[in-house]
């Protein structure tokens, strides 16, 4: 039990210290989830979700990102970028 509190402690205390990227890790864990399932089931709806997540988390990234102290291009601006192309991808092969 004593390692499930201290657990538990350590994401209460994340997401006090810094909501939005703790809102991130969460929207970018759910996209992992339903691909997951996507994966399984080939239901479209699990896919769309999972875009919906990566393309809401990247954006959220790129405007925190930005608006921090050190605006200069880093490793985060270039996997947000690369996540929304594939999701915008991704979300235009399931139109067709």
């Amino acid at each position: 039990m004593r390692p499930w509190q201290y657990w538990l402690n350590t994401v209460i205390l994340s997401s006090q210290q810094n909501p939005p990227r703790f809102v991130e890790l969460v929207m970018l864990t759910l996209a992992i989830i339903f691909i997951g399932l996507w994966g399984v089931t080939l239901q479209w709806q699990y896919l769309t979700l999972s875009l919906s997540y990566g393309i809401g988390s990247s954006f959220s990234i790129l405007v925190r990102e930005s608006m921090g102290p050190r605006p200069q291009f880093q490793w985060t601006h270039l996997t947000a970028l690369l996540l929304l192309v594939i999701s915008f991808y991704s979300f235009a092969e399931l139109i067709k």
